[in-house]
C-alpha cells in the first residue's frame, strides 16, 4: 500500500542523515518499496557538510551482492558535469577564458571552418560538432592524437552559435583535448579530475573517468538496462523515430557516435582505462555530491575564485535560434558544460548547474543554497524529464531546505 513502507524496505538502506533530513531517507526507502529501485545511493552536501549519505539494495542482480558504501556505477551523461568541473577549475586558475576561441588553446582546431568557435559556444552545444563524419572506433578513442586529428578535420554543421544540438558523446572528446592543450603536463580530464578535484576533496578513489584495471569488479554495480517495452513507451514517439533515422541529429549525436557502448565489458563490468568524458564515468553518489559541493561556493579545498562560481551560476546564453535543441526537439539550457534548470529538467534554483544521466543518475550544485547533490542507480530508467526516484529524493530535500 502506497504511503506505508515495510520493514523489509527499510532494511535495504544503510548510511546516515543529519537531524532534519530524515524525509530524504524516507524517500530513499520509498524508492525500494514503491518505485522499483534495485540498488543505488544518494548524497547531499550543504555548506561543505555531508547531511545525507545513503546507499542500499543490490549491486549485482545475478549474484544478489549488496550495494556497499564504496560501490560505484556508470553514470552516463552525469559524467558531463564532472568533465565541466575540470574546465571550471582551469578557469578559476586563470588558465581558461570561456569567451576565448578554442583555437587559441588548440591551433589545429581552427581547420574546416572552426576558427571562430568559442569555448563558451562549444560547451553550450552550439558548435555544430555533435557528430563525427569519419569512422571512430575504440582504437581511435584510445589513441588521443589520432582522435584529435579526427576532431581537427571535422566540419561543423552550422556557423558557431547559430543553433543548438546536444553533443551527446563528442563534447567530452573536444573538452579532453582542450584540457590536454592547456594543462602543462598534458594530462587528460580523467587525470585532472582525480588528482586536482576528487583527491583534495577526499573522494579520489570514488570517481573515475577511465576506470583503472586496479579497481576490483566487486566495487562496481552492473547496470540493468530497461526492457524494450519501457524504452518504447517512455520516450516521446518523435524521438523514438529519430533514434532509428540515420540522418537525424539524435541518431548522429547518440546512436551512431563513438563511445555509446564502449563501457560494456562482460568480464569486468565495464571497460577499463578508456576515457569517454561525456558518458563513461563511474562514481559513488558521495563523490558526485562532494565535488559539486566544492563548486557551490568560492574558496574551499579547491580555492575556487568567486568569478568562476558566478559564471557557473549565471543564466545560460542562448544560440541565435534560441534554446530549441535539434537533438531533443525541444527547449533545453546548457552553460559552460553543465545543464541549467529549464523546461526539460528542473532542479534547484536558477543558479543551479548540473548534469543528468541516461538511466536516472543526477548531480548538481546550487550556489544559492551552497548545495551539492548526487544520486546513482544500477536499474536504468528512461524518463527524459527526470527519473521518478531522483525526483522523489529532490522533492524531499527541497522541502527540508525550505524549512531551514
Amino acid at each position: 500500500m502506497r504511503g506505508r513502507v515495510s520493514d523489509t524496505a527499510r532494511r535495504e538502506v544503510d548510511g546516515v542523515v543529519a537531524p532534519g533530513f530524515e524525509p530524504v531517507r524516507e524517500a530513499f526507502v520509498g524508492n525500494f518499496a514503491e518505485r522499483g529501485e534495485l540498488g543505488g545511493a544518494v548524497c547531499v552536501v550543504v555548506a561543505g557538510q555531508v547531511v545525507v549519505d545513503l546507499w542500499g539494495g543490490v549491486r549485482d542482480r545475478a549474484t544478489g551482492a549488496r550495494w556497499s558504501a564504496d560501490t560505484m556505477t556508470l553514470v552516463h551523461s552525469t559524467t558531463k558535469g564532472l568533465s565541466a568541473m575540470v574546465l571550471a577549475l582551469l578557469h578559476s586558475r586563470g588558465l581558461l577564458d570561456y569567451d576565448e576561441r578554442v583555437a587559441t588553446y588548440w591551433p589545429e582546431f581552427a581547420q574546416a571552418g572552426k576558427a571562430d568557435i568559442t569555448v563558451r559556444q562549444l560547451l553550450a552545444h552550439q558548435a555544430g560538432l555533435f557528430a563525427f563524419d569519419e569512422r571512430v572506433d575504440r582504437d581511435v578513442v584510445a589513441d588521443l592524437d589520432r582522435l584529435a586529428g579526427v576532431m581537427e578535420r571535422q566540419r561543423p554543421a552550422w556557423p558557431p552559435g547559430e543553433r543548438q544540438a546536444y553533443h551527446a558523446i563528442t563534447l567530452g572528446f573536444y573538452e579532453n583535448e582542450l584540457v590536454r592543450r592547456i594543462d602543462r603536463d598534458g594530462r587528460t580530464i580523467g587525470q585532472v579530475l582525480r588528482e586536482d578535484v576528487a583527491s583534495p576533496l577526499g573522494v579520489g578513489d570514488e570517481v573515475y573517468i577511465g576506470t583503472p584495471s586496479s579497481v576490483p569488479d566487486e566495487r562496481l554495480a552492473a547496470l540493468v538496462p530497461p526492457s524494450w517495452w519501457v524504452r518504447l513507451t517512455s520516450m516521446p514517439l518523435r524521438l523514438t523515430i529519430d533514434a532509428m533515422r540515420p540522418r537525424s541529429v539524435l541518431h548522429r549525436s547518440l546512436v551512431a557516435n563513438p563511445g555509446t557502448g564502449f563501457y560494456v565489458d562482460p568480464e569486468h563490468v565495464i571497460v577499463r582505462d578508456l576515457e569517454v568524458p561525456s558518458g563513461g564515468a563511474v562514481a559513488t553518489a558521495r563523490a558526485i555530491a562532494t565535488t559539486y559541493g566544492a563548486f557551490a561556493a568560492p574558496g574551499g579545498p579547491l580555492d575556487m575564485r568567486p568569478e568562476t562560481i558566478e559564471a557557473l551560476a549565471a543564466p545560460a546564453t542562448p544560440a541565435r535560434m534560441g534554446y530549441h535543441d535539434e537533438c531533443f526537439r525541444g527547449p533545453s539550457k546548457f552553460s559552460l558544460g553543465f545543464m541549467k534548470p529549464g523546461e526539460l529538467i528542473s532542479f534547484g534554483t536558477e543558479s543551479a548547474f548540473g548534469a543528468p544521466g541516461t538511466g536516472g543518475s543526477m548531480g548538481f550544485a546550487d550556489p544559492a543554497t551552497r548545495l551539492g547533490y548526487g544520486y546513482v542507480t544500477d536499474k536504468m530508467g528512461m524518463e527524459l524529464q527526470g527519473d521518478p526516484r531522483d525526483l522523489a529524493l529532490r522533492r524531499a530535500m527541497a522541502a527540508v531546505l525550505a524549512h531551514e
